[in-house]
């Protein structure tokens, strides 16, 4: 999702008459707590996703956007498969989507695995803002919206490559399917 996109959504309520509601989740906390604060953490924005789904949010954003000195960031994958696996286990996982705002996604594996952990979109705003400061250095002048549809195109297409590699023709049945093997471990 671009970052427009991705306001469409969070915005998405007036245009459907209430018919889906989004909640963005923040997957940042306190740098001052150290490593040891990113279990209560994880545990916060799992209680804070339930919460959201039982007071009717259908879409809810993970976002690691509020990351600076004083706050850290949950690593994306991580604070997606654990509220995945907690909104299974309160069964209420098929009542929500996932989207992922993130500054860690840039190269097709990272799409692959949040995919993989139940993510149904992913906004890499990094990587956005990176193609944008980068494209007056390309050889080819485009346009911001150019440059942006061109990495999403690219990486559709590469996601492709990867599920049809396993034998799976939708993102649907990739999404959640947690089809990755450790070798060499």
């Amino acid at each position: 999702l671009t970052n427009k996109d991705l306001e469409k959504i969070r915005r998405i309520e007036t245009r459907t008459a209430g018919a889906f509601k989004t909640k963005t989740l923040s997957t940042c906390y306190a740098a001052d707590t150290g490593a040891a604060g990113m279990k209560p953490a994880l545990d916060a924005v799992c209680s804070q996703a339930e919460k959201a789904v039982l007071d009717g949010n259908n879409i809810l954003v993970l976002s690691d956007r509020r990351i600076d000195a004083d706050f850290v960031a949950i690593p994306a994958l991580l604070a997606t498969s654990a509220v995945h696996y907690h909104l299974i286990r309160a069964g209420l996982r098929t009542k929500v989507g996932l989207v992922i705002e993130t500054g860690e996604a840039r190269e097709v594996h990272h799409f692959a695995l949040l995919a993989g952990y139940g993510a149904e979109a992913v906004n890499p705003y990094l990587a956005f803002d990176t193609l944008s400061d980068l494209r007056c250095k390309l050889p080819e002048k485009l346009a911001e919206d150019e440059v942006h549809k061109r990495y999403i195109k690219a990486i559709g297409k590469a996601l492709l490559k990867v599920m049809s590699k396993m034998g799976i023709s939708t993102y649907q049945s990739y999404c959640g399917a947690q089809i990755f093997n450790a070798i060499g471990l």
